[in-house]
């Protein structure tokens, strides 16, 4: 009995604590959405001219050693 309490008890505690994230869970307004879209588009355009500058140093680089 205890093997099959000890197997059900997370299973409980999973779903005790999803009802709990989805009843805290709301749908965000105008406001914070545009927020949340501004700050992601900021992360992907400082993120790509990171790749971009990474990569602009290193293709001379690895030209000079293969080519070498």
């Amino acid at each position: 009995m205890d093997a099959v309490e000890g197997m059900i008890s997370p299973i409980k505690e999973f779903a005790k604590d999803s009802v709990r994230l989805v009843k805290r869970c709301h749908k965000p307004d105008r406001k914070e959405f545009s927020k949340v879209a501004f700050r992601t588009a900021i992360g992907f355009v400082v993120m790509g001219f990171v790749g971009f500058f990474v990569k602009l140093i290193f293709i001379p680089i690895n030209n000079i050693i293969v080519g070498s």
